[in-house]
């Protein structure tokens, strides 16, 4: 079997996702996608007749955002039109399934090169934990329902919580370590090897750094901060009275949830893409690029979709057992922080270091455009495993649906 290597990793970085207040939200889904393969292209002297397809994530593919947003992109970007495209979507999962079939594709002989990675326009799109759009994973299939009720993400949140005994405080207090970290990555430059500008059509400047950090953060302000999914959960979704309790109640009968999560420990909305280049070693031996990764292995999962963010430990287990390797050869983890309780679960189910998750932050300082986020997160681990001169990176993420993608890289 060949191997899959990782030639390059960029990414935009993110911009706020809201009308009137992002950076990037009046800048089209296609130019967004293309500046990242532009800068691909450009940095390694790709020869794009030669990609043999470009594996794009994109949760939201709708409005501007439809008809395959990865192979729009790339003619966007200048790719010679035999660069062939596809679009994806696992919900949150996308940017890091994107990678894992590119990998998948080149180690089974059937690709040479072939280019990874998403775009998420949240302020397009409406996407978000916002209490005031409430909305079922069903989507109102009553068969489904039955079998597997399906509430709002951010309640899920809470219930684990619940569930685990994890408080607010502890939750917090991870939220202002994303932060302080976040900003500390940010004024050393730790993210300026992957990240690139973007431009509008004009040629004006859109955006160059991070948008959403809140470095300021601390205990004391998050402790101001409302739950922002008390009021969603008793909220009538259906003429018949259902709820997201109830929904929740399906399975968990007794199950008297407590609301911890807010805006501060939760990720944020933000708009963004990212794109990694893989090839095999006969092509990068061929074209002279350097490769910086390979792909260890590659794992998916699912769990509970009443719960729907539990899957990332299970599936960092079922990676590592295909690696033969253990939590102690990895030596940096990028657990997405979709919320505050998924990278705490994580962190204690796994008995972490807490010095070798999220080392840079994650999602609730720095946001998380979802179809785009998990190739954000391999980039970052890549450039981080690079800075620390360190060897193994495991990247995981919960999804929408009760599932995580997981991936090991190695450097080269």
């Amino acid at each position: 079997m060949a191997e899959a290597l990782i030639i390059d990793a960029v990414r935009t970085p993110r911009g706020i996702g809201k009308v009137g207040k992002g950076s990037l939200a009046d800048t089209h889904p296609q130019q967004v996608g293309a500046t990242v393969l532009r800068a691909l292209a450009e940095r390694n002297e790709l020869n794009t007749a030669e990609v043999d397809d470009i594996i794009w994530g994109t949760s939201s593919q709708t409005g501007a955002a439809a008809g395959d947003l990865g192979r729009m992109s790339a003619l966007d970007a200048g790719y010679d039109v035999r660069s062939s495209g596809v679009t994806l979507d696992r919900f949150c999962g996308s940017g890091i399934t994107t990678v894992n079939l590119a990998a998948a594709s080149i180690m089974s002989g059937m690709e040479d090169c072939v280019i990874a990675g998403g775009t998420e326009m949240m302020s397009q799109t409406g996407q978000g934990i916002s209490a005031d759009a409430p909305r079922t994973m069903d989507r109102g299939n009553r068969r489904l329902r039955d079998r597997h009720p399906q509430p709002h993400q951010g309640v899920c949140a809470d219930a684990i919580a619940t569930l685990e005994g994890i408080s607010r405080r502890d939750l917090d207090a991870l939220a202002v370590v994303s932060q302080e970290r976040a900003a500390a990555a940010i004024a050393g430059g730790h993210f300026a090897k992957s990240l690139v500008p973007v431009y509008r059509e004009d040629g004006s400047l859109a955006l160059d750094r991070e948008e959403f950090p809140r470095p300021g953060t601390t205990l004391e302000t998050l402790a101001q901060l409302q739950p922002a999914f008390a009021r969603l959960i008793d909220m009538p979704l259906d003429e018949e009275g259902l709820t997201y309790r109830s929904l929740v109640r399906q399975a968990y009968p007794d199950l008297e949830i407590e609301n911890v999560h807010h805006a501060g420990n939760s990720s944020g909305v933000v708009d963004g893409s990212a794109a990694l280049l893989l090839a095999s070693p006969a092509y990068a031996a061929k074209r002279g690029l350097k490769a910086r990764a390979r792909v260890v292995a590659m794992a998916n999962m699912g769990d509970s979709p009443t719960l729907m963010l539990n899957a990332p430990v299970p599936a960092a287990k079922k990676v590592l057992a295909k690696a033969g390797l253990t939590v102690d050869d990895i030596d940096l983890f990028e657990i997405n922080e979709a919320f505050a309780v998924v990278a705490e679960k994580f962190i204690r189910d796994l008995k972490l270091d807490r010095d070798r998750v999220n080392v840079n932050g994650g999602a609730m300082a720095l946001g998380h455009p979802i179809g785009a986020t998990g190739s954000i997160l391999i980039g970052t681990i890549l450039d981080e495993l690079e800075r620390r001169d360190l060897k193994r990176g495991l990247v995981t993420m919960c999804a929408g649906g009760g599932m995580a993608p997981a991936i090991i890289i190695e450097r080269v």
